[in-house]
C-alpha cells in the first residue's frame, strides 16, 4: 500500500562553516551549561548530534518516555544547541518533528571576551606548531581514501 504522508525525514545536517565563540561570562553560556548539566539533555544532545532523530526514536533508544524526552528536547532547543530540521509522518499520520544538533556549531572558551587578544596569540602559535604535521597527515588520508576507493572498483 503506497503512503500519502511521506514517514522517513532526510535525516541530514549541513553545518555552518563558523562557529559561534561563547565565553564563560556569557548568558548564553549560562543557558547551556545549565541545560547540559542534566543527564538526560546531555544523553540526547550526544545522540543528535550523531542523528537527527525523531522524539519517539529519541525516547525508544534511552528508555525515557515521550514526555520526559519532550521536557528535555524544548529545554534544548530554547538553549540553541538543537532544531527542528524536518517533519515526518508516524503510521498512524500524525505529524512529528524530526530533531538535530544546531547547525549553529560552538566553542566555548573558558575565559572573558576581554581574553580575546591572549586567545588569539595561543591559537596561532597552536596553529604553527601543528600546521605542518596536520598537512601531512591530511595529504597522507586523501592519498589512502583515493586509492582505497581505486581497490574497491
Amino acid at each position: 500500500m503506497s503512503r500519502f504522508f511521506p514517514t522517513q525525514a532526510d535525516r541530514s545536517v549541513d553545518r555552518e562553516a563558523e562557529p559561534s565563540v561563547l565565553y564563560v561570562d556569557d548568558e548564553q553560556t549560562d543557558r547551556i551549561l545549565s541545560v547540559l548539566g542534566a543527564d538526560t539533555a546531555l544523553r540526547i544532545f550526544r545522540l543528535l548530534a550523531d542523528r537527527p532523530l525523531p522524539a519517539s526514536e529519541i525516547a525508544e533508544e534511552l528508555e525515557l518516555t515521550i514526555q520526559n524526552a519532550s521536557y528535555h528536547l524544548r529545554k534544548l532547543q530554547d538553549a540553541g544547541l538543537i532544531e527542528v530540521v524536518d517533519t515526518c509522518y508516524s503510521e498512524k499520520g500524525r505529524e512529528m518533528d524530526i530533531y538535530a544538533a544546531s547547525s549553529d556549531q560552538k566553542v566555548l572558551i573558558l575565559g572573558t571576551e576581554g581574553d580575546d587578544r591572549s586567545l588569539k596569540r595561543a591559537f596561532e602559535q597552536l596553529s604553527a606548531a601543528v600546521g605542518v604535521p596536520a598537512l601531512l597527515l591530511a595529504a597522507w588520508r586523501s592519498v589512502a581514501d583515493a586509492t582505497g576507493r581505486l581497490l574497491d572498483a
